[in-house]
């Protein structure tokens, strides 16, 4: 099994972890919103780290971010009209953290559209959870707009 369809066969989000999910129209083909979102861009189009190393390994991106003390390294692999990371490792932010990135053309552009599930892994679960999401939207948000914005 290729490690793309490794994450492909995983299970839905478990119930512990939040699910957000935003989407843009960007006014660019998708093979332009593809060579636009390499690993690192990503990172930076997020807003809340600083890339400092990446290094690839087969199919797969590693990524690793640092921000105010807090260091955490993204495995990124593609997909099909896509991209999927998470974290990996004993350092980030989140317990558990996945998303992925789609484009699907649309009109005169592409619809992308960013699906994350964060979990901190904390006592109050439903309350840090959920702020964790919260802020988690944002910064997927925040990375959709500047994409939109580089390439329309």
């Amino acid at each position: 099994m290729s490690p793309g369809m490794l994450f492909s066969a995983l299970a839905p989000t478990p119930p512990s972890m939040r699910e957000v999910s935003v989407d843009r129209f960007v006014a660019a083909r998708p093979a332009e919103i593809e060579r636009a979102l390499s690993p690192a861009e990503v990172v930076e189009y997020e807003g809340s780290f600083r890339v400092l190393e990446v290094e690839a390994d087969g199919d797969a991106t590693f990524v690793t971010a640092g921000a105010s003390g807090i260091g955490v390294t993204l495995r990124f692999e593609p997909r099909e009209n896509g991209l999927r990371y998470e974290q990996v490792g004993d350092a980030g932010p989140f317990d558990a953290m996945w998303t992925e990135l789609d484009w699907t053309p649309e009109n005169e552009g592409a619809r992308v559209t960013a699906r994350s599930a964060v979990s901190l892994g904390l006592p109050l679960a439903t309350v840090t959870d959920r702020v964790a999401a919260w802020k988690r939207r944002g910064e997927l948000d925040r990375a959709l707009d500047a994409l939109a914005t580089d390439l329309g």
